[in-house]
């Protein structure tokens, strides 16, 4: 009996660490969650009509160069112009680097600052010039563009223009980093390109590596064709889909399962996956369930969690996030949090928790830029130190770079991350049409003095015209309404007593709060109106 109980233990343990992927198909939109033991590790969206940019390459033309930005605009064929430093108009390897997975940099020069006439002799207005994007447009801000070329496979990034051969620093195994420095001599890598080998190189055989190297370098043979024989502003290459980008970038050894609701993208996976490992291809199954794939696995409610504005944490504690135009602030508080001995230990407890779930949330939501976390203040400088290491802990999972700064003495601890398009949130939602993302509308008392004074300023008007007074007829919100009749009812009569006029008032249900109009009830002249309406309707 201890020996059934044992194994039931063990496999429940294996179950809960288990890693799934799992793709929602659909026609206007493809979702991709990461689990891990049930958890929502990580999301993203893309819809297929939308154009795909970042990692894209392009012939470009320069059009204009801005020399107190440092910078210049190059046309590549989008609405808005690119943006690219002058720095990074020279193929350099510092540029690139953010794609190599952590391969050191120390060792290479600095940015430096470059003249007009440096770059107009290399790039005057009208020249041509082949970039990647960097960064997607954001907001009302063009791509950001880089000559720094980097094109990646399932194993490699190849580089064209540098020097530059190395191995992810993520590998740590001495014994298969040395294997791979060998494959790396024996790889023909063509003349004036530098190479990386990815996390994902670890372990895989010299066939696999050959293969995939004949495909990178079809690809990269199929850019400078394109670059041969296309005219400027064109697209010289196109980043893969997001279901291609998951199975390069996101099928490892340790992914239990792929789960896929469409089979046409199953099969589709299924013959990717062929050309990498058969283990892997027998991993991706199809959903063919009644109710929605994230649904059936719980995805579609963490993921409507995952972007409310307050997150409670397991301990009781809460996290508040409230994303600007400047910068991400992040509030910590202890919210209902019992358990620790003392204070300084509940305070600890509650930011250790909170830090290791904003890491997480960063991911899911995609947030990027400057991020403000303004924890629970600890007296403790040792309490700090180990907040800050938790975090940074923490942000080893995420690919996109960060930079942490130590908590201060006010508990305010800094950080930015890589920001390279828009935010989930910003791509699932638009700002609300009435409050205009503000997140709240104007109190009822707050409308009451509003509609007071816009009644009195017209009641007004007519006396100083010396006009007789129309009756006004004012339309509101029900519970707008409510609070006129209800507390201001007294203060409504004798405004109506001083100016010898008739007010009247109707509720419309489908008005919003904040929703006011008053009308001449005699001519039906809108005489005040809150809201632009349609005066055909």
């Amino acid at each position: 009996m201890k020996g059934l109980n044992f194994m039931f233990a063990f496999r429940r343990r294996k179950s809960s660490s288990q890693k799934q992927i799992i793709i929602s198909a659909e026609s206007l939109q493809t979702r991709v969650a990461m689990l891990e033991g049930g958890k929502l590790e990580d999301f993203k969206i893309e819809h297929p009509a939308e154009e795909r940019m970042v990692g894209s390459i392009f012939k470009g033309v320069v059009q204009n160069l801005e020399d107190g930005l440092q910078a210049a605009f190059v046309d590549i064929g989008m609405r808005k112009n690119a943006f690219i430093h002058y720095w990074d108009m020279f193929p350099e390897d510092v540029g690139r680097l953010e794609a190599m997975e952590g391969v050191a940099a120390h060792a290479l020069p600095r940015r430096r600052h470059f003249t007009r006439e440096e770059i107009a002799q290399h790039f005057p207005v009208g020249a041509e010039i082949s970039v990647q994007v960097s960064k997607g447009p954001i907001g009302s801000k063009g791509p950001r563009v880089t000559a720094s070329l980097s094109i990646p496979s399932r194993y490699f990034v190849l580089m064209p223009g540098s020097k530059l051969r190395g191995i992810s620093r993520k590998i740590e195994d001495d014994g298969e980093r040395k294997r791979l420095k060998q494959v790396l001599r024996r790889l023909p890598v063509p003349e004036g390109c530098g190479l990386i080998i990815r996390t994902a190189g670890a372990g895989a055989s010299s066939q696999s590596f050959v293969r995939d190297m004949r495909v990178l370098l079809a690809t990269w043979q199929a850019i400078q064709a394109a670059s041969r024989e296309k005219r400027a502003p064109c697209c010289l290459y196109q980043e893969p889909d997001l279901l291609e980008r998951v199975v390069r970038d996101s099928v490892t050894d340790d992914i239990d399962a792929i789960v896929i609701d469409s089979r046409e993208e199953c099969e589709r996976i299924k013959d990717i996956l062929a050309r990498i490992s058969r283990r892997a291809r027998a991993s991706v199954k199809l959903y063919e369930g009644a109710r929605p794939i994230f649904e059936h696995y719980d995805v579609a409610r963490q993921i409507e969690n995952a972007f409310r504005r307050k997150v409670t944490l397991k301990s009781g504690g809460c996290i508040i996030f409230d994303e600007t135009e400047a910068l991400i602030a992040i509030d910590v508080n202890t919210g209902q949090h019992k358990g620790a001995a003392t204070q300084e230990e509940t305070i600890l407890q509650v930011n250790l928790e909170a830090v290791q779930e904003i890491a997480r949330h960063l991911r899911l939501r995609n947030i990027g830029g400057l991020i403000v976390i303004d924890l629970i203040d600890m007296r403790s400088k040792k309490h700090r130190q180990q907040v800050y290491n938790t975090l940074k802990e923490a942000l080893q999972h995420d690919k996109a770079r960060t930079k942490v700064l130590p908590v201060s003495a006010l508990g305010i601890l800094e950080m930015t991350r890589q920001r390279v398009a828009e935010s989930i949130e910003a791509t699932l939602y638009v700002d609300c049409p009435y409050c205009h993302g503000r997140g709240s509308v104007k109190s009822p008392l707050n409308m009451s003095v509003e509609i007071q004074r816009q009644i009195l300023a017209i009641l007004r008007k007519y006396q100083l015209e010396n006009k007789e007074v129309p009756e006004l007829r004012i339309t509101v919100n029900p519970t707008i309404l409510k609070r006129l009749r209800e507390e201001d009812e007294e203060l409504l009569l004798d405004m109506q007593e001083k100016f010898k006029g008739r007010l009247s008032f109707r509720a419309e249900s489908a008005w919003h709060m904040e929703e006011i109009a008053i009308v001449n009830a005699a001519t039906g002249e809108e005489l005040y109106a809150s809201v632009e309406r349609d005066k055909t309707s």
